[in-house]
Parts: C-alpha cells; structure tokens; sequence
C-alpha cells in the first residue's frame, strides 16, 4: 500500500462522517479543476474539519507505515497533520509540482501547519526536490518546526550532505532536543561530525554549562589520540549517566586504547555490554 492510500485509510477510519464527505468532495474538486487555489483552501480549513486530535495510530498501522515507506514514524502526527499531508499527495504525483506547491503552502503556513508539511518531507515525490526546503525547516529558529524534519524523518539521513546532516546534529544540542529519534544517527556519524562535537563539548565545559550525554554516541567510533581524553574526562569526573553515556560510546571505537579505557571500568563495561544501557535510556534518564 502506498502511503497516501494509507493516510486515506486511517482517516476514513477515524473521522466523523461530516469530516470525512468533506474530505472527500474537497479532494474530488481539487482533482477535477487541478487549480492550485482548491489545495490551498482545503489545506488552510483542515484543522477546523477534522480536528487537532492525535492520530493514535496502532502498533498494527505503525508497522503499515515502516512497511510501505521505510523509516517512516508518525507516532506523533494528529488528525489534520495527516490530513494536509494527504491532501499534498492526492493533489499530484509530479515531483516538480510537489515541490512548487509545497513551498507555496509553507511561504503562508502557521507553525502547526508548517509541522505538518515537513513531517511529510519523507512521503512526497521527487525527493532530491526538497533538500533545500528541508533545510530551511532545519534553520527554524522554531523547535517543534526543526523538529518536524530532525525527528522520526528519514528524509535528512537519506538526502542531506554531510555539512547539512551535520549542522542538524548540532544544532539538535544547542536548542536542546534529543539525538535518540533522530532517523539514522548512527549511519550517518562521521570523523567531522565528532570533532565539531568534541569542541562544542569543550565550549560548554569551559562555560560551566552541562552537556548532553547523547553528543558521546555520534563521538564514539572516532574515540582515538586526543578524543580519548574526554572520554578519560567523563569517566573520570562525570555524572552516573555520563559515565553510562561514555561506556556505551566506547563500545563503538576501533582503538585498541579506546577498548583498554573502557575496561579499566569493568562493572560500566559489563552494563554497556549485556544491554543494560542503551540510548534511548539514557537521553530519558537526562531529560
């Protein structure tokens, strides 16, 4: 099943019947008259029709959902989130319209219909078509905007280049939002990626200001020379969930002396090994 046959499905099985004729006639028109205006006018009542409530999508429909397009998470999404993604989909298939349509659609948006549109980005044709609207989601100075595209999106792990995925990465840490739901992290980690992180990590030390166990994960395949040291710092001096945090790091290095470090803590050891730690842990127990 595609995808937009499936947001068809969860909403015909969720919305009142006066919702879902409206949807309906609505798409029927804007199909039949092919005029951008028809697009637009539905996309802007959608939350007046049926309503901001959470999708609530079964385990049964997130699998569905994984299924026809990988990494794809709507765990999060409401009723007219779904809606106004459905209605860009249903409004064409052309990767080129897409595009226009949607940077039309988020030139006017609110903050929740701009939420919407990029938690689509995964869904819409012409995919490369999007980078630099993703992008712009990313410089959102908004954070459930950049959000939208970091969080429970494939799209930036399977379209952006590395200065780009980067720059989310970090970015991430700064405002303050978690590196766990951010779709192939762990792919995408890089040698470049650990050094801006690594100095951003000193920038907050330096500042007496706390920094995000989460950071050490996209640092530790590269835990080698001088990165070792903050490792050695963190276990040495951090918090229990730094230590956790630096012990599952180091289960990612290829140095034989990043290996020697973490076993001169053999109970954090044996945690990081036997899966008593994991990150998805952590970043809660850091929240």
């Amino acid at each position: 099943m595609t995808p937009v046959a499936l947001l068809g499905q969860w909403l015909a099985t969720r919305l009142p019947a006066e919702a879902t004729a409206w949807l309906a006639g609505g798409i029927d028109r804007m199909r039949a008259s092919g005029a951008d205006r028809d697009l637009y006018l539905l996309f802007s009542l959608a939350s007046r029709k049926v309503g901001t409530k959470a999708l609530a999508l079964t385990a049964a429909e997130l699998a569905a959902a994984s299924s026809c397009r990988p990494g794809w998470d709507p765990c999060e999404w409401t009723l007219d989130q779904a809606t106004r993604v459905y209605l860009l989909l249903a409004s064409t298939t052309d990767g080129a319209e897409t595009s226009r349509r949607l940077d039309r659609l988020c030139s006017a948006a609110d903050i929740w219909e701009l939420v919407a549109l990029y938690r689509g980005l995964p869904l819409y044709p012409g995919a490369p078509l999007h980078v630099l609207r993703a992008a712009e989601g990313v410089r959102s100075n908004m954070r459930v905007v950049f959000e939208a595209v970091a969080h429970r999106n494939p799209y930036p792990a399977e379209q952006f280049g590395e200065p780009a995925w980067n720059q989310m990465v970090l970015k991430a840490l700064f405002v303050g939002s978690r590196l766990h739901p951010i779709v192939g992290l762990d792919a995408r980690r890089n040698a470049l990626l650990a050094r801006m992180l690594c100095d951003y990590a000193h920038e907050r030390w330096a500042a007496s200001r706390p920094v995000s166990p989460e950071l050490w994960r996209c640092v530790g395949p590269f835990a080698s020379g001088a990165l070792l040291d903050d490792f050695r710092r963190l276990l040495e001096r951090g918090s229990a969930v730094e230590q956790q945090a630096a012990a599952l790091a180091l289960l990612d290095a290829s140095d034989p002396a990043a290996t020697r470090l973490l076993e001169s803590r053999p109970a954090l050891a044996l945690d990081a090994r036997s899966g008593n730690l994991d990150w998805e842990k952590l970043a809660a127990a850091a929240a």
